[in-house]
């Protein structure tokens, strides 16, 4: 019979994102920060191959990132709004963790697996930042999907891509709770 746990099951079931917007420091501490990326390196990894890796992104980071952003969504002609947009997510945010997926040729483990692997190191960090108090969102945007972007300001190589930019924080307001899919709905039980 299983050891249930089951303060972490009521915990996953209540979990939610906070806006970017809304966290401010403080922010988690270097030491901090290791710990939820050593609880987020504990993924499912078909090979072994660890085919993600993460750039912390501090504010004198983020600063020159959103300064980056508005001159490539300059000069790629993309509405001002999204611009505008994309900007603070860099801006506004006290800190962030971009996990990077960066995936091995190893002609064994499908590229797919490890791209998943990579989104369940974004998921696993989240918790891992949620369950310590911390304040969390998810985002992207049309920038992370620029090669340029991620050469020039991020520095990533060809094979590598962003799976998430997780920001981190203190949330600063209490929002809505959002309606939520009916997994009833989204469950088949097939019969032999």
């Amino acid at each position: 019979m299983p050891a249930p746990v089951p303060a972490v099951l009521d915990f996953l079931l209540a979990r939610r994102s906070r806006p970017a917007r809304t966290l401010a420091a403080p922010v988690p501490s270097r030491d901090e920060i290791a710990r939820l990326i050593a609880a987020a390196a504990r993924v499912p990894d078909h090979g072994k191959l660890a085919p993600w890796r993460f750039i912390v992104l501090t504010r004198p980071v983020l600063d020159r990132l959103a300064a980056q952003v508005a001159a490539r969504g300059a000069e790629l002609g993309i509405d001002a709004g999204k611009i505008a947009k994309s900007v603070a997510q860099y801006r506004d945010s006290p800190l962030a963790v971009a996990v990077i997926s960066a995936p091995g040729d190893t002609g064994r483990i499908p590229l797919i697996e490890q791209q998943l692997s990579a989104g369940a190191v974004c998921m696993t960090l989240i918790t891992a930042a949620t369950a310590q108090g911390w304040g969390t969102n998810w985002l992207t945007g049309w920038q992370v999907y620029d090669r340029h972007f991620l050469r020039e300001g991020l520095g990533l190589a060809d094979h590598e891509s962003v799976a998430g930019v997780i920001h981190v924080g203190t949330p600063t307001a209490d929002v809505p709770e959002r309606p939520r899919p009916d997994p009833a709905a989204l469950t088949d039980w097939p019969v032999a």
